[in-house]
């Protein structure tokens, strides 16, 4: 950095995108009143370093210098352009002042120039991500039909509320059988031990064999069978094989087709063929394909965009940014002083989930070949998410209400009533699943949790809570039930015949969101799907589609014991979903 040069110069030639030739002899002079012929000049591209991310950016009109022996960036040229320098013993940065205070923000045409620095300074991009982010957080409460209250169902309200009573009444046993609070201060030696096993914490012993999961999802199923709307009047004999009790609406398969029109049309999507080829002839495949645009709409960083590039399936090499531009979930520096901060509540407090979700953990992803070199990544992130009370903010828009208990010794008034845990999400069998396939999209443990949280608060929320909402479980099942009886009659009438209720088969794969039950490639690619059209609903769809691949061994099936699909690894997720 010089604060007398005139002109950013170099002496690397390779260094030039755009180059031309000086032939008028042109000099510079140097701070020694020496003279060098400037050769020519052009772009220099470079990396730079925007909020949390590496982007491409270029250095326009670099002068060519041959005979100088360092690089010199022009201080002058550089505060010109409404930038800030700082300089420290080991390095400089550059900070980019605000715009309005920018000398290209003219008075005499001030929206108009206002505008065009915008647009030339990223900030336009900034903007609208961050308008983007907005609205997909805020029309969560507009989509419950515009009523007033998370859940406009009486019935379903109830539901909730027994189901809630029913897990804190779970704990409470819990913790009464073991002895043991929901909540202490932990031991300074487990304390030590805790913080120095922190990145390899599959090595923390703990005697868990007494604690058990506080709900699985075979128990939420059997509450939303026994759901009934009041203005449902069953016939004789009508028992809970069901949802036809719940009358929501759901979207028909014409909708369906018009919302995954791309899918629908056959257009070419990844994970559907190996080496396919690309459509363009000097472009050899078109995972090739996928990875030349995907890159271009990383360099862009608009959000939009990269949700619309999803809807023909990400490149795993390009996944990890992708989805975090969509989600908003790019990491900045405040991120990870945050997860700092939930890293040391889990070394300072010992909580009752925390042996929940070791347990978990142990259940699901230590038991995976696929997923149990992941296990300490998975203790150190579901451990901070119960820490996370930023997560709260999912209430605002969930039909569900955090469990409140009352501070050990204190009456049983507000003041003395808090959320349990303090991210207010009690885990179950299988919560672990949400997490484990992000585990193949990142190595930093910051990036995989705050991608994992955008897609929880965004999504997954949804799959364990009573509500009529068109994304939540119950309706997903009720349009899995009403798409298999209208396209699969045979198959639906042998499920009757043999009293199997169909919701069975699939349930686990629906409120898991089929994680654990299809190999991570497959699965990623499913989960591009759910990002690219902002909607669950492709996991019925999906469901139906693994039904009808396997109808003829269905039809000859007597037990719910005897449906054998579990086994999901061989199906190329896109081509049934076409289908």
């Amino acid at each position: 950095m010089n604060s007398g040069a005139s002109s950013h110069m170099t002496w690397h030639k390779d260094y030039f995108d755009k180059f031309e030739e000086d032939s008028d002899g042109s000099s510079v002079r140097l701070g020694d009143n020496h003279k060098l012929f400037v050769k020519g000049k052009g772009d220099v591209m470079i990396r730079k370093l925007l909020n949390g991310q590496w982007y491409d950016s270029v250095i326009r009109d670099v002068r060519f210098v041959p005979d100088l022996k360092k690089l010199l960036m022009s201080e002058g040229k550089i505060t010109k352009l409404g930038m800030k320098i700082v300089k420290s013993d080991n390095f400089v940065e550059v900070f980019e002042k605000k715009v309005v205070a920018s000398p290209y923000v003219k008075k005499s045409a001030f929206k108009e120039t206002l505008l065009a620095v915008l647009k030339t300074s990223g900030l336009e991009t900034e903007l609208r991500n961050t308008v983007f982010h907005w609205m997909r957080s805020h029309n969560n409460n507009a989509n419950i039909n515009g009523y007033p209250v998370k859940e406009p169902l009486a019935y379903l309200r109830k539901a909730q509320l027994q189901w809630e009573k029913r897990i804190h009444k779970s704990l409470n046993s819990m913790c009464s059988e073991l002895g043991v609070p929901l909540a202490r201060f932990r031991l300074a030696s487990d304390k030590d031990e805790l913080s120095d096993k922190w990145t390899e914490l599959s090595t923390y012993d703990i005697d868990l064999s007494q604690y058990r999961p506080v709900y699985a999802p075979k128990d939420f199923l059997e509450v939303l069978l026994w759901l009934r709307s009041p203005n449902y009047r069953p016939m004789d004999g009508e028992g809970t094989w069901n949802f036809s009790q719940i009358p929501l609406k759901v979207k028909t398969l014409s909708e369906l087709r018009c919302l995954y029109a791309e899918v629908s049309r056959g257009e070419s999507q990844l994970g559907v063929k190996l080496n396919m080829p690309s459509v363009y002839p000097n472009i050899p495949t078109l995972e090739a394909e996928r990875t030349l645009h995907g890159e271009k709409v990383i360099l862009s960083n608009h959000a939009p965009l990269a949700q619309e590039f999803l809807k023909r399936g990400c490149p795993r090499c390009l996944r990890g940014k992708i989805w975090s531009q969509v989600l908003g979930s790019q990491i900045r520096q405040a991120n990870i002083q945050h997860f700092g901060e939930l890293k040391n509540l889990v070394i300072q407090y010992d909580l009752l989930v925390d042996k929940l979700i070791v347990k978990d953990v142990q259940l699901t992803a230590s038991n995976d070949d696929q997923y149990f070199v992941f296990e300490d990544i998975l203790y150190q992130v579901m451990l901070c998410f119960s820490r996370d009370t930023e997560i709260l903010s999912v209430f605002n828009h969930s039909a569900s209400n955090p469990v409140h208990a009352i501070l050990k010794n204190k009456s049983a008034i507000v003041e003395n009533t808090v959320i349990f845990p303090p991210s207010g999400i009690i885990p179950f069998h299988g919560f672990t699943m949400y997490a484990m396939p992000f585990c193949y999209m990142y190595e930093n443990p910051i990036a995989l949790y705050y991608t994992f949280r955008a897609f929880y608060l965004r999504y997954w929320f949804r799959l364990h809570e009573v509500s009529s909402h068109e994304q939540g479980i119950l309706s997903l099942c009720l349009l899995f039930e009403r798409l298999l009886q209208r396209y699969e009659p045979e198959l639906w009438f042998r499920f009757k015949q043999v009293n199997i209720q169909p919701v069975r088969v699939v349930f686990k794969w629906l409120m898991r969101g089929f994680s654990g039950h299809l190999p991570p490639e497959q699965l990623l690619y499913l989960w591009d799907m759910i990002l690219a059209y902002d909607s669950l609903e492709v996991l019925p769809i999906l469901a139906l589609a693994i039904l009808s691949f396997r109808r003829d061994n269905l039809l000859q099936v007597e037990t719910l014991q005897n449906v054998e699909v579990s086994e999901t690894s061989y199906l190329q997720i896109t081509s049934k979903t076409q289908k």
